[in-house]
């Protein structure tokens, strides 16, 4: 079932500690738009439907990615959307929404999209991946 707009919004509003709404939406359409473009199929339609109608469209009907951004570009993309960004604040912003988007998603789901992503996009979704634990020699 999709997350409601406002409770996605306050959510974001909430994590990216944005002074209004406004903000909030400014950065969910850009990081969301970007996010589409690197994602294909049955996983982006999925994601989509848990996502408040406005963004699920954005979602879908994405920017043109010329290739997969590695997460460290994604966020300098994202700078380059939002007026007076920097990339600091694009990355407060990234992990603001994605952090949202994961958690409409649900783990299942969002180890899907992860897969479609270059590595490094767990840590935007505020999902960082146990390292694997070396096997310990006696």
């Amino acid at each position: 079932m999709a997350m409601h707009w406002d409770v996605f919004l306050d959510q974001v509003r909430e994590r990216g500690d944005y002074p209004s709404r406004t903000e909030a939406d400014r950065a969910a359409r850009t990081v969301l738009a970007l996010l589409g473009a690197h994602l294909v199929g049955e996983v982006r339609a999925e994601l989509a439907a848990r996502l408040p109608e406005t963004f699920a469209l954005i979602l879908l009907n994405p920017l043109r990615a010329a290739e997969p951004l590695s997460a460290e570009r994604f966020v300098r993309a994202t700078a380059a959307w939002i007026e007076g960004a920097t990339e600091r604040t694009a990355a407060w912003d990234v992990s603001a929404v994605l952090s949202v988007a994961a958690d409409a998603a649900g783990e299942e789901l969002t180890r899907r999209v992860l897969l479609q992503l270059p590595p490094g996009y767990d840590l935007l979704f505020g999902r960082p991946q146990d390292s694997p634990v070396p096997d310990s020699a006696p």
